[in-house]
């Protein structure tokens, strides 16, 4: 069955090594037959949460910008992939305030259930990615209909372009073909 997959791309470096990650699950996703889109961060206009929780009676946010726009991309998708450089062993902060501005769907009768991750980070040790699973798992907890699916870490890449041939474009490419 295909399934409407929305990739949030949170690098604020285009073509990062995350972002080249979630390209590799976005090719998987389509040879399987899925429909794919893509967002990225890097130039949008996300501002912070304001804590109003007023989006909890409208089911969208006050605050009228990118962010508001992609929750309600994330509201009719089967599954939202995130892909996040690592950063201080936490996801960057593109991507906590996506997910800080996403509360809107908390309220509301939202489609995704598999959330999947993509990692990447200077470090390689696998626990490295540990904060960021943590962080985005605080998240879906909220949402009791809401899963986290899969994970695909790739360590030892910094520079952009580094992730050429690491074996987590591999498994990056098989999870989107298992989406």
């Amino acid at each position: 069955m295909s399934k409407h997959v929305l990739v949030i791309s949170t690098s604020p470096r285009k073509g990062g090594n995350s972002d080249q990650l979630a390209d590799a699950l976005i090719r998987g996703a389509q040879d399987a037959g899925h429909k794919v889109e893509k967002i990225a961060l890097y130039d949008k206009t996300i501002g912070f949460c304001k804590g109003c929780l007023a989006c909890q009676n409208t089911q969208r946010c006050v605050i009228r910008d990118d962010a508001d726009a992609i929750a309600q991309k994330m509201l009719m998708a089967d599954a939202i992939v995130f892909a996040t450089p690592v950063y201080y062993y936490g996801m960057c902060g593109q991507m906590k305030t996506m997910l800080d501005r996403a509360n809107p769907l908390y309220a509301s009768d939202y489609q995704f259930r598999d959330i999947y991750l993509l990692a990447t980070a200077a470090e390689d040790e696998e626990t490295t990615v540990e904060g960021v699973i943590h962080g985005l798992q605080g998240w879906i907890t909220c949402f009791e209909k809401a899963r986290l699916a899969g994970c695909v870490f790739a360590g030892g890449v910094t520079s952009v372009g580094e992730i050429k041939g690491h074996p987590a474009l591999q498994k990056a490419y098989e999870m989107g073909k298992t989406v």
